[in-house]
């Protein structure tokens, strides 16, 4: 018996010597599907043993393996599960390489998390952020669900230095607003769908298109040079697993419009937006408009909303696979305002105009996108297909003071402005990306634009007391002195855009480890737009003041405009060009328009120094060419902006380990005016008129950023960031000394500067996993947080001189960038439970602040028009009902802020209104 159990030792120690030798296996897993790209958190793994674990954010692995035949398994969600022979050798490393592409057989739940696991998840785009020499962020369409966020306007307020203009889809980025900023589509421009912005109203896309948002805060040569403080490139979605169908369904309210026993609207629209009408034939000739002048009752505001979606894909050979992606949505809107409203307010702090406001809006959004990926081999081709129609129907009634100083200086006024706007966008690229060698890598891009704005019967009415002394008495039009006070206006705007993008990538220069140390990049990018714009407005002009009838009901103004006042000599239609035998041309409208080419070239090389520092050094020359011709009533001319911008940029990355990265960025940009500032267009408001200025010119912006990055988990980060900008001739929205106080745009200084600090946290404070339910558990926690300082000069004898006939003097010689908030903080609070049975239910609580901010810089002694900071809470409840059904349940604005805005030096309210709190009830159920 002990010679048995000698003999069986022996044996053992034999055994556990020859398994003892051990070598190394490593590699890279990539992704079929992306063109090769880096595949993060694959499986990898020795059959039959325990030894495995999944690869690193830039798919990099590394096994110890007893030496010997080993059969090692590359898998990954929704791609195909790959099965390797190999030999270990003592002590020596082998590398196995390996792609994985979707695996055609995957269940629909597989599809889903694939898909999101790819491009959508937050852990994803934490990888590229880490892996990217350049600084940049990202926000897929995973945290954006998470969020409860519903389009991309307030997508990007949801990452540092982001914030956005109240009542609009305008985004201010380190308080830089719209001038500063790009807007691309897979990174090709979109154009502006308002005669007013640069950029597109990013609050008309809805996240149901959208895989990720980037934001490159510093300018790299890949982007076009029109940059001062972001380029927000849109992701649209791309699908490539098995066959799915998805429903969602939404209904919501809003506090305060739902208080509302009677929502009034605009005559004419229907309710889903497709609204179109031209003025009359002989306007000026008789009365034969046909919308009323009088606000409608429209339906009860109940918000409702609808998304359709869905994608396959199919294999049409061993190399060639096809899939598509559609979704189509409709939702609505109704919101209310109450506040006061008021006009310039002068050093004594007495404001002109004295109002309180009531408004109403109803908005709609229709959203289709559609697109076909063709894969064969390395060659990918896309289609990408958008339309979106965007509106808003208003009603806005405004009481008080017309005037303190001339007509019901003691109240009485009643002012109605009825606004339909319509916006209708029209987006087709072609994309293609070809890996043509591991060493040579094309991709381009084209895309043709069209986008539509039509303002198309605005109309305001004016009606006073019928004498100042009794502003409780009969109301009439007899002290009405301006003909524009009631008018009819009507406008369109058609941008038309050709764009490309094209560039190829060589890589050459080895290391040790096989690994390619540079590339080189060379681009091209050609950006042709065209924009017309026309407007005619139609005043209706007061006569026989000492006849004029009382009105009896001022909501009832069809009873005096009409055709039968009109033969009575009441009043007489006429344009800003005159009415009838006053001018041969008084319905030629006015117009603005012309075109912007921009030809540029760019080389960028990227060279990786050591296994830690990399840099990219690049450089791009832009040639601008803006041709502005005008026939407005204020003037008539053209002007033209030619000019050649040499553009370099530089990106350092020095990563002190695995976890930890240092990031430094610097370049120069330019900000080009656009054609509205440079319009002499007068766009009327209520209570104030702005007027371009054809003399403006570009500013030069030089940006520097250094920053600090640390990956504790792969869905953890802290980062520390700090920023400087010096801007040359920034450009300004002033007031100019004019009987009405117009505001308009100078290039108002020499200098401006701003600079500050960034800091981003994402923390996962619990993760309990219970048998096979990873994240059956999970609490997380987000910050991000900016402060900034800002300065300019502003000089008036800067202004005058450039600007020959316009008067302006400035409060302060220097002061703040309009926009700009010292403080923004985003922060949420995240908890997800998963069950056995496949449900999950997750809470989100969302906490976003904007200190105070400049809207308007002050002159003539009057303070600065300030936007008062505040905060907004939201709560966002989801639930996985069953594989197949989900619930959601949000409640926005917790805390419902009062939103005002104030003249600082005077101390006195111009704006102010509540937004409510939105409540929404949501259903999705997958096929």
């Amino acid at each position: 018996m002990k010679k048995i159990l000698f003999i069986a030792f022996l044996s053992l120690c034999n055994l556990a010597f020859s398994q003892s030798g051990k070598g190394t296996i490593s590699g890279v897993v990539t992704d079929k599907e992306m063109n090769g790209e880096a595949l993060p958190f694959a499986n990898v793994f020795i059959k039959g043993t325990s030894i495995g674990g999944t690869t690193e954010m830039d798919g990099k692995y590394t096994l110890n393996v007893p030496v010997g035949n080993q059969t090692i398994v590359f898998s990954f969600i929704g791609y195909q599960t790959i099965e390797k022979q190999i030999t270990v050798k003592e002590n020596e490393n082998t590398t196995v390489n390996q792609e994985l592409g979707a695996n055609e057989g995957v269940t629909l739940d597989e599809v889903k998390i694939n898909a999101t696991v790819s491009r959508e998840k937050e852990t994803a785009l934490l990888l590229e952020q880490k892996k990217a020499v350049t600084i940049e962020t990202k926000i897929g369409n995973q945290e954006l669900s998470r969020k409860g966020v519903s389009d991309i306007a307030t997508a990007v307020t949801k990452t540092t230095g982001v914030s956005k203009q109240e009542g609009s889809g305008g985004v201010f980025v380190r308080g830089l607003g719209d001038r500063y900023n790009v807007t691309t589509l897979n990174g090709l421009p979109l154009p502006s769908n308002n005669p007013s912005k640069k950029n597109i109203d990013l609050s008309i896309f809805s996240t149901d298109i959208v895989e990720y948002i980037g934001l490159d805060k510093t300018y790299s040569t890949k982007n076009y040079g029109d940059f001062g403080g972001a380029n927000i490139n849109i992701s649209s979605k791309v699908y490539k697993g098995k066959g799915f169908a998805e429903i969602n369904l939404g209904t919501s309210l809003n506090s305060v419009a739902v208080q509302k026993n009677k929502f009034y609207v605009a005559d004419g629209p229907n309710s889903f937006g497709f609204y179109k009408t031209y003025y009359p034939a002989f306007p000026l000739n008789n009365y034969n408009f046909t919308t009323s002048w009088d606000k409608q009752t429209g339906n009860f505001p109940i918000n409702s909303s609808i998304a359709i979606k869905g994608g396959d894909s199919y294999n049409l050979s061993d190399n060639t696979k096809v899939s598509f992606f559609a979704v189509g949505s409709f939702d609505n809107a109704y919101s209310y305002k109450q506040g006061v409203a008021r006009g310039d307010v002068n050093v004594s702090g007495v404001a002109r105009k004295n109002l309180t406001r009531e408004s109403y809006s109803y908005d709609t959004n229709t959203s289709l996108m559609g697109n076909i990926r063709l894969k064969h081999k390395g060659h990918e081709f896309k289609y990408n297909g958008v339309m979106i129609n965007n509106s808003s129907n208003s009603h806005d009634d405004y009481q008080g003071i017309y005037d303190v100083f001339d007509n019901a200086p003691e109240g009485g006024a009643v002012i109605q402005r009825q606004t339909f706007m319509r916006n209708t966008l029209y987006v087709h690229q072609l994309l293609g990306n070809h890996r043509i060698s591991d060493t040579f890598k094309a991709e381009w891009g084209a895309a043709y634009n069209f986008n539509k704005n039509n303002i198309p019967d605005r109309r305001q009415a004016t009606v006073l007391p019928h004498r100042n002394d009794e502003p409780n008495g009969p109301k009439s039009f007899f002290l009405i002195s301006n003909d524009s006070d009631n008018h009819r206006f009507y406008s369109d705007l058609e941008e038309e855009e050709l764009a490309a993008n094209a560039a190829v990538t060589y890589q050459f220069v080895k290391n040790s480890d096989d690994i390619y140390k540079a590339k080189i990049k060379l681009g091209y990018s050609g950006r042709f737009k065209n924009v017309d714009f026309d407007a005619t407005q139609f005043n209706f002009a007061i006569n026989q003041r000492t006849t004029q009838p009382f009105i009896d009901d001022v909501y009832n103004l069809d009873s005096y405009f009409n055709q039968a006042n009109f033969n009575a000599g009441l009043y007489t239609i006429r344009t800003f060009r005159g009415g009838l035998g006053t001018s041969t041309n008084v319905l030629l409208p006015q117009t603005y328009g012309g075109n912007q080419n921009i030809n540029a070239g760019y080389l960028e090389v990227e060279y990786k120094f050591s296994d830690t520092f990399t840099g990219v050094f690049g450089v791009r020359g832009e040639q601008i060419n803006q041709s502005l011709e005008y026939n407005t009533s204020v003037n008539a001319g053209q002007s033209e902006l030619d000019q050649l911008q040499i553009l370099p940029a530089t990106s350092l990355k020095y990563t002190l380990n695995d976890k930890h990265n240092l990031k430094f960025a610097a370049s120069k940009s330019y900000t080009l005016p656009q054609f509205k500032e440079r319009a002499p267009f007068l766009y009327e408001g209520v209570v104030n008129s702005s007027i371009g200025n054809p003399n403006l010119y570009s500013s030069d912006n030089y940006n520097a950023d250094f920053k600090w990055e640390y990956f504790p988990e792969r869905e953890e980060v802290i980062s520390i960031g700090v920023f400087g900008k010096y801007i040359e001739n920034p450009i300004n929205e002033i007031r100019i000394n004019s009987a009405s106080n117009d505001i308009s745009y100078a290039n108002t200084g020499d200098w401006g500067m701003a600079y500050g600090v960034e800091l981003e946290l994402r923390k996962v404070l619990f993760n309990k996993e219970i048998g096979e339910n990873a994240l059956s558990n999970k609490l997380t926690f987000g910050l991000n947080a900016s402060y900034m300082n800002h300065e300019q000069e502003l000089d008036k004898d800067k202004v005058i001189n450039e600007n020959p006939g316009t008067s302006v003097d400035f409060s302060e010689t220097r002061d703040g960038f309009a926009g700009a908030s010292d403080l923004l903080i985003n922060t949420d609070l995240s908890f997800k439970k998963g069950f056995n049975n496949g449900m999950n239910f997750q809470s989100t609580l969302v906490y976003n602040y904007f200190s105070d901010r400049i809207f308007a810089l002050g002159t003539e002694g009057k303070g600065n028009l300030v936007d008062k900071g505040f905060g907004t809470l939201d709560l966002i409840l989801k639930s996985k009902l069953n594989e197949k059904l989900s619930l959601g349940i949000s409640v926005k604005n917790l805390l419902n802020p009062s939103v005002e805005r104030l003249q600082d030096n005077q101390d006195v309210t111009i704006l102010s209104y509540n937004k409510g709190v939105d409540f929404k009830l949501s259903l999705s159920y997958n096929f």
